[in-house]
């Protein structure tokens, strides 16, 4: 077993496992770590545990120390600067007559490298534009292009919902979501009813399949026949969110309501 904690260094980003060597390190604590990007200011959500060898990519790059206040004053100096060389490479793309959209910059917290963050239909050309940004920051440029679900994660906003986009707020990594999970769950296949803002289908079609899935286990199926307190039928409509059921009867053809505690499936 290994000791680690979990660090981000974004809002719903990503964790990344640390060694935390003898520090007292405790939920939310903000530290200083050694990155493959360089030194990082980060947030530790994870307190110290122990994981397995597995389930760590080692050797594990170590906690530097917690972040005193002059590290917390040094990472708004670092905000607002980006803020700025935001400004300025807009500024450059438009000299240079680039199709992207910039989203976001930041500084790595050791001013080491600036990343500025843009979306494009394809490829774009823009090694005229690193040097230009090079001259300016006399400092490294890594200009990295997203994804639209990686943008929507970034810039963030409201879902149909009515909620805080999922990205945003508390997925820490996107995964696969097929059009099967809509079909499972019985929503609408209309594609503006089931996308969110990024264009792609909704997050929590994925991570709400799962209990979709085990209720299905022990509840009729449209099309199965069950039997209710009005008797004998066919099953036309199921929804699992409030655990009702509309029935045909058999025997009269008419339609009726249950709730699943009511409805058991015949035997045949």
């Amino acid at each position: 077993m290994i000791k680690v904690v979990g660090v981000r260094f974004r809002q719903a980003g990503k964790i990344y496992y640390f060694d935390p060597l003898d520090l007292h390190i405790h939920r939310n604590d903000h530290v200083i770590v050694e990155t493959v990007r360089g030194i990082e200011y980060g947030k530790v959500v994870l307190p110290i545990r122990f994981v397995k060898e597995d389930e760590v990519v080692l050797p594990l790059k170590q906690i530097l120390r917690v972040a005193t206040t002059d590290d917390q004053k040094q990472m708004e100096k670092n905000r607002e600067a980006a803020q700025q060389a935001l400004q300025i490479c807009q500024e450059k793309i438009n000299q240079h007559g680039l199709e992207m959209k910039l989203i976001d910059a930041e500084y790595t917290f050791d001013r080491n490298k600036i990343i500025f963050y843009f979306s494009a239909e394809g490829r774009v050309d823009f090694r005229e534009l690193v040097r230009d940004l090079a001259a300016v920051f006399r400092t490294r440029i890594e200009l990295r292009q997203l994804g639209v679900r990686d943008e929507a994660k970034l810039l963030g906003g409201i879902g149909p919902c009515g909620r805080v986009l999922c990205c945003s707020s508390f997925l820490g990594d996107f995964e696969p979501v097929s059009i099967k999970m809509a079909k499972d769950q019985s929503l609408s296949l209309n594609p503006a009813k089931i996308s969110g803002l990024c264009g792609r289908l909704m997050c929590c079609l994925k991570f709400e399949n799962d209990s979709y899935g085990d209720a299905k286990v022990t509840i009729p199926d449209i099309g199965e026949e069950v039997l209710t307190p009005d008797g004998s039928g066919r099953v036309v409509v199921l929804d699992l969110m409030t655990r009702k059921v509309q029935v045909e009867l058999l025997n009269t053809g008419n339609m009726v309501e249950h709730s699943l505690d009511h409805v058991s499936i015949e035997e045949s």
